[in-house]
């Protein structure tokens, strides 16, 4: 295959990767279409990784890769770290602490959307700093709720799904960005 061949097969894997994350925003295609995302990031990353020789050449396909990864770091991040949570959940049933957390930590969906397209966009420009920057932030913002779980003001556990939750949805906005930094080396 040719170094351009392998460029275009990794655009399309990322917008099948977008594709099903969209699908996946529902409860019940969580289970099958997050898992699917995350399948078609990791092959990816390796179509990125694994040639020695790889392109993506010009403005269009530039400008198509940085919108498929960032619309996949914003749109995947959040079934997946549901996904997480579910998994985590099952381990220990959470007696309605899913429904609680989510009253106290209010817009955790748009937080961590807007979390996953900053840190995206930091990597993406080349400055990871900023990653320290938006974590600092999320967790001053949120310290208020989160020291009121020690006060009884909150259920047990809202600090632990807010690290659970923050590492994910981190770790999935850094893959994309990773994805990025491969195809364009």
């Amino acid at each position: 295959m040719t170094p351009d061949t392998w460029g275009a097969l990794a655009l399309v894997l990322l917008g099948f990767a977008v594709a099903t994350s969209l699908v996946s925003w529902t409860a019940a295609g969580r289970r099958i279409w997050a898992p699917a995302t995350l399948a078609l990031l990791v092959a990816a990353a390796l179509v990125a990784a694994i040639p020695e020789d790889i392109t993506v050449e010009g403005r269009g396909a530039t400008t198509a890769l940085v919108a498929l990864a960032g619309g996949l770091a914003v749109s995947g991040g959040g079934p997946v770290t549901a996904l997480v949570f579910d998994l985590v959940d099952r381990r220990e049933p959470p007696a309605d602490s899913l429904a609680r957390a989510g009253q106290v930590l209010r817009g955790g969906a748009w937080i961590g959307a807007l979390e996953r397209v900053t840190i995206f966009g930091t990597l993406v420009a080349g400055w990871p700093e900023g990653l320290a920057l938006v974590l600092a932030l999320k967790g001053l913002g949120r310290y208020p709720e989160l020291r009121a779980a020690e006060t009884g003001g909150a259920p047990s556990g809202t600090a632990e799904r807010f690290i659970i939750g923050t590492f994910t949805s981190v770790l999935w906005a850094c893959a994309c960005g990773g994805v990025v930094a491969l195809l364009l080396r």
